[in-house]
């Protein structure tokens, strides 16, 4: 089992920034895919972001532009910048993982606990 565990969440003014940071540890041979989804009040979870281990990313159309995603494959981290946030950014973000256990064992996903967001207007 992997275990993520994010941080950077907080309070902050619309128009402000959080950089939020997730780490991977555990039984790891190899990462695939990290992603940030978020989950508003009332709503479904959704992506925000995704980037595979080649670097390549995709964004929810919402925050194109004011979000950016990276990774680090040695340290097996991901990060999520976000600037110009407004209040309906604010959610739960959740940091996942693609991965596998062992060289043989099938691509399996983990989460982390989350860490809340919260804009003011």
């Amino acid at each position: 089992q992997v275990q993520l565990v994010e941080s950077g969440g907080g309070l902050v003014q619309a128009g402000g920034s959080l950089r939020l940071s997730c780490a991977a540890s555990g039984r790891i041979f190899s990462i695939n895919t990290m992603y940030w989804y978020r989950q508003a009040p009332g709503k479904q979870r959704e992506l925000v972001a995704a980037i595979t281990r080649a670097g390549a990313t995709n964004y929810a159309d919402s925050v194109k532009d004011r979000f950016t995603i990276s990774r680090d494959n040695a340290k097996n981290t991901v990060n999520l910048q976000m600037n110009g946030l407004k209040p309906e950014d604010t959610a739960v973000y959740y940091c996942a993982t693609d991965y596998r256990r062992t060289k043989v064992d099938g691509m399996a996903r983990s989460w982390g606990q989350g860490t809340q967001v919260t804009v003011s207007s």
